[in-house]
C-alpha cells in the first residue's frame, strides 16, 4: 500500500531535521553575528530563518497567508539555545499538524507567491515540502558559515573533512 501525502512527507521531515539541528548545535556561539558579504544574513539571521520556515509551514496548512498585509517575522533571539529550542517546537507543531491531515486536506489549495508579484493557489502539502526544500538549502549555506567560523562541520549526507566515514 501506498504512503499517504503525510506519510511520505513525514518520512523525510523526521529524517532531515536531526542533520539539522547537529549544525545548528556546530556552530560557535561567538561568531552568531559573521556576515560573510554585506547581502549575506548573519549566522544567527540565517539560523533562526529554520524556525521561521516551520512558522511558515504551520500557517500554510492551516489559516494561509494573508499577501495584503505582510508582517515580518520576528527578529531572531539572542542565543543560538534559544533558536534550536524555537526550531524544534516548530517542528514538532509541524509534525502534529501533518500527522492529522488526510491526503484531501494536504491537497487542498492555499495562497502563496508563485512568481515575482504574483499570487497563486498551491497545495498545502506542496508548500510544506517547498519549506522544507528551502530548510536543506539553507543548511548547505549555513554549512558554509561553518567553515568560516572555523567551526567542524558534521556530516549531512556523507562524510566531510572535519567527520571523515572512514
Amino acid at each position: 500500500m501506498a504512503p499517504t501525502a503525510a506519510q511520505a512527507f513525514l518520512y523525510t521531515f523526521e529524517k532531515e531535521h536531526p542533520i539539522t539541528v547537529r549544525l545548528l548545535n556546530a556552530y560557535p556561539a561567538d561568531k552568531l553575528e559573521l556576515r560573510p558579504h554585506p547581502k549575506c544574513k548573519t549566522a544567527r539571521e540565517l539560523a533562526w530563518m529554520f524556525a521561521m520556515e516551520q512558522s511558515a509551514t504551520e500557517t500554510a496548512i492551516t489559516k494561509g497567508f494573508d499577501f495584503t498585509k505582510p508582517t515580518p517575522p520576528p527578529p531572531p533571539p539572542a542565543t543560538m539555545a534559544e533558536i534550536i529550542a524555537a526550531f524544534d517546537q516548530g517542528h514538532r507543531r509541524v509534525a502534529e499538524l501533518i500527522s492529522g491531515m488526510s491526503d484531501a486536506q494536504l491537497m487542498e489549495k492555499t495562497k502563496f507567491m508563485v512568481a515575482p508579484k504574483t499570487v497563486g493557489d498551491v497545495p498545502k502539502i506542496t508548500l510544506a515540502w517547498l519549506f522544507l526544500c528551502d530548510q536543506i538549502h539553507h543548511r548547505g549555506q549555513f554549512s558554509i558559515y561553518l567553515r568560516l567560523a572555523d567551526a567542524k562541520v558534521p556530516s549531512i549526507y556523507g562524510p566531510t573533512a572535519d567527520e571523515p566515514w572512514f
